[in-house]
């Protein structure tokens, strides 16, 4: 008996040639900036600028300038802190972790991932190194200290120093990663620039791709670098969001300290990641014409991943009630009655009704196939997840065992200067990355197209 397999939906639509692909992508980086682009850029600098006076009085004035008390030592700074590295857990998942599955869909939207990946990750990075309040100061902290009883190190039983180790090692990781997979296509680029002429460009670009040749032996050791650095990737997107959460389920106070932590900040890191990527990706695709390359198939899987850890999330928030509730422990289940009834509780119910019901409207296809509702839903969710950091934060301390050290977190100007500096940074790298680097892998884009038989038709 005969039998055909079904034809698979084309990830790449529109019937493009090699060709095509290089002129389509190189065009981007080729051409002037957009009016559309410059007005972008132009708000992400002020955003930058009002933001780098919230940091300049930090710096000068110390952390006493921010809304936090003697009741609550953490709050918007961690808050965002933990939020950020969150952010960056898709790029990671995406390159690495479906690369070494052999799933092709990555190719189109690995690019912007990755990069997404190493800005949100600098965000992150700013938020505990401000904290240290007289940063020149504190850097000395972390070398070991002469004494007279000999050198005196840093705690390394500490998690927050484990946070040191982990967040830069996945930084340099992720960071060579995405510049290893740059490097064929600067190399288009700068073999446009010498055709065309333009010699500057030729040289920029000729510095940035490191004599890329294409040769077969070369072909082969960039491939077998990717793959060798996917699997250092791997088990750090695991890793990297476990040790962070280890900085509140190692402490005693009620409402962190539970072994939960773990699973569920690294699903959570994964679901609001993937939402950061669909809203970046929806506007760079019509932004910059890519309809072809990044295309509805390519948000419906992305959308899938949402359902996935969207769910996985919510069953944690169920966990975590059941938990205080079945350990008997008079504390523990205050502290989640606090949540849901307390001061705080609209963000508690914000961040449920963000992170567990709005996923859930991917499972009718088509929603999960709309572009304007993938594009709502992504911004919601990461809404919901910087409130489901705030709620963790703040609410499990602003009440805890003694009543007269109750208080309640206000946030300053400075406070949300600081949130807004790192939007700033993340928004005007991510303009610059997608203007003078090509925000989609040629290479690899090249690999997955049609059949040469199937041409588009005129």
């Amino acid at each position: 008996m005969h039998v055909e397999s079904k034809i698979r939906t084309p990830l790449i639509t529109g019937g493009k040639s090699l060709h095509d692909v290089s002129n389509d992508i190189s065009r981007r980086v080729e051409d002037k900036p957009s009016v559309s682009w410059l007005i972008a850029l132009g708000l992400s600098l002020i955003m930058l600028l009002v933001g780098g006076y919230a940091v300049y009085r930090t710096l000068w004035d110390g952390i006493g300038m921010w809304g936090l008390n003697k009741t609550i030592g953490w709050a918007w700074d961690i808050t965002n802190f933990v939020w950020w590295v969150g952010i960056g857990h898709a790029g990671t998942l995406i390159s690495a972790i479906l690369l070494l599955f052999r799933q092709r869909w990555r190719m189109s939207i690995n690019r912007a991932a990755e990069a997404m990946t190493i800005f949100a990750v600098i965000c992150a990075a700013m938020f505990p190194l401000l904290h240290m309040g007289r940063l020149w100061v504190g850097f000395f902290w972390a070398l070991p200290l002469p004494n007279t009883y000999g050198s005196l190190w840093v705690n390394f039983a500490s998690p927050l120093l484990w946070d040191v180790f982990a967040i830069s090692t996945y930084f340099s990781v992720s960071l060579v990663f995405w510049y290893i997979g740059l490097i064929p296509d600067f190399a288009t680029i700068r073999d446009r620039a010498v055709k065309a002429g333009r010699t500057i460009s030729a040289s920029v670009y000729g510095a940035l791709s490191f004599g890329w040749n294409g040769a077969a032996k070369t072909w082969s050791r960039y491939e077998t670098v990717a793959l060798v650095l996917a699997g250092l990737a791997t088990p750090l997107v695991l890793s990297v969001h476990t040790i962070v959460s280890m900085d509140f389920a190692t402490s005693v106070i009620p409402g962190w300290h539970t072994t939960i932590f773990p699973p569920y900040f690294v699903a959570g890191a994964i679901f609001s990641g993937f939402a950061m990527v669909l809203t970046l990706l929806i506007i760079t695709r019509k932004v910059y014409n890519l309809e072809d390359y990044i295309t509805i198939k390519h948000l419906e899987l992305m959308n899938i991943v949402i359902i996935v850890t969207g769910s996985i999330v919510g069953i944690a928030y169920i966990t975590e009630l059941f938990i205080a509730w079945y350990s008997g422990v008079e504390y523990e289940q205050y502290a989640f009655y606090n949540r849901v009834t307390g001061p705080y509780w609209w963000a508690y119910f914000s961040m449920m009704a963000c992170n567990v019901v709005s996923p859930q409207l991917f499972w009718f296809k088509k929603i999960r196939t709309n572009i304007a509702a993938t594009f709502i839903i992504s911004i919601v969710v990461n809404i919901g997840m910087w409130f489901e950091r705030f709620v963790i934060i703040v609410t499990s301390l602003h009440r805890d065992y003694i009543p007269s050290s109750w208080g309640m977190f206000y946030p300053t100007m400075y406070d949300v200067g600081m949130y807004l500096f790192s939007f700033g940074f993340f928004f005007t790298a991510y303009l610059l990355f997608s203007k003078y680097f090509p925000v989609i892998n040629m290479a690899e884009v090249k690999s997955i197209l049609k059949p040469t038989g199937e041409t588009k038709k005129n």
